[in-house]
């Protein structure tokens, strides 16, 4: 009886499944670092004068960046934490362009100590379309 019913609802059950691993996917993949929309960011940089961590390619932030931010490609991340040992105990908003790579950079920073690293939800798509400013140019802080 169980699997006559399996066989005959197998979409729905499909859809089913799929649409809890939607919901539960955050949970499951899982952020070391805390997510913030673009307006807390900028409170969190005004306020606690954060560091800004941009994890895209170079080619990716020289088309676009927050102000003030530094660019560390997530690939290059592990062998270059050295660079940022100065932020450790500083809160540092961790950026990338829709916040999937962003949320990976902090798990690395978690491993290596870090305990203050936000990701900006979104990326800076987000911080784009809520219409904040961004610089273009590779330079690098």
């Amino acid at each position: 009886m169980p699997m006559e019913f399996i066989n005959q609802n197998i979409l729905l059950i499909a859809v089913v499944v799929v649409s809890g691993l939607g919901l539960l996917w955050p949970l499951l993949v899982g952020s070391a670092g805390k997510g913030l929309d673009p307006v807390a960011a900028t409170l969190l940089i005004n306020r606690e004068d954060a560091a800004i961590l941009d994890v895209r390619e170079a080619n990716e932030f020289a088309g676009g960046h927050l102000p003030e931010a530094r660019n560390i490609p997530l690939g290059k991340l592990a062998e270059r934490i050295g660079d940022l040992e100065k932020f450790k105990d500083r809160a540092l908003l961790v950026c990338c362009a829709a916040g999937v790579r962003s949320g990976k950079a902090c798990a690395e920073l978690k491993k290596n100590g870090f305990t203050r690293m936000h990701s900006l939800a979104g990326g800076v798509d987000a911080w784009v379309a809520a219409g904040y400013p961004v610089k273009k140019g590779t330079r690098n802080k």
